[in-house]
């Protein structure tokens, strides 16, 4: 009987801009894991506190929010792997707005909105594998990932790829104005009691500054694959399991 602990786990953690969404859900469609964006959690509590009138700052009442929300994560297409629903309407890009992510920042200071969506989190780790991308994944949510990685990039490189993003959604924010939310955003993510933004011990941090992301994909691929988190073609015909190595200490 498979155990949650025997599932294996690719935590992919990094600030805002760091591409690690982007290399996460095609890590997870590469070697067929299932897939845990952490952050759209966070945005979706931010979007049903601001539509229900919670305030921010209070903890409390987010935390029972946040246990009770009906979010559901659909496949979606190659415009939106998934699509994000709550209560049964379709909010896939109001979360994606800079205001919803600038709230999902503040309210995931809050230990108890973080002790609340900690069970969510831990429901996805189920057979053959998850890629869990966020802020503390290895660190705080699966500190026995098979695999850590904490993706960075430089400032600017962060948001001109957060500025390409928006603008291919139609939405017009100047670099200057990203480069001053992100840099507070990144301020309070870091200086957080609880779950600061930082790398796992035993993470390898991956610089993504002028890297394109095949390349980052293939950086993490090979690095699961030296663990092998996942058997190869041969190894699954012959039904072999999944296998821990030794700790990756490296950093790229």
């Amino acid at each position: 009987m498979t155990t949650p602990e025997s599932v294996p786990v690719i935590a992919i953690d990094g600030p805002v801009g760091s591409g690690k969404g982007t290399v996460a859900r095609r890590v997870a469609s590469e070697i067929g894991f299932r897939l845990l964006d952490s952050g759209a959690l966070y945005r979706v509590l931010a979007l049903a506190a601001r539509t229900r009138g919670v305030s921010l700052d209070d903890g409390e009442t987010l935390a029972r929010v946040a246990r009770n929300l009906a979010v559901a994560f659909v496949p979606g297409d190659a415009t939106n792997p998934v699509y994000i629903r709550l209560d049964d309407v379709d909010i896939t890009d109001e979360i994606r707005t800079e205001q919803c992510g600038n709230d999902a920042s503040r309210i995931s200071v809050r230990s108890e909105v973080r002790d609340a969506l900690l069970e969510r989190q831990h429901a996805f780790r189920r057979p053959p594998g998850l890629v869990a991308d966020g802020r503390d994944m290895g660190s705080v949510v699966f500190p026995d990932a098979f695999v850590k990685i904490f993706l960075t990039a430089t400032a600017r490189t962060r948001a001109d790829r957060r500025h390409k993003q928006l603008m291919a959604k139609g939405i017009d924010v100047s670099v200057t104005r990203l480069s001053r939310e992100m840099a507070e955003r990144d301020r309070r993510d870091r200086e957080r009691t609880v779950a600061p933004l930082k790398p796992a011990k035993d993470a390898v941090v991956v610089d993504t500054t002028g890297l394109d992301v095949d390349t980052v994909v293939a950086r993490v691929l090979e690095i699961a694959r030296s663990r092998m988190v996942w058997p190869s073609s041969g190894e699954q015909d012959s039904g072999a399991c999944f296998v821990r190595s030794a700790p990756v200490r490296e950093t790229t």
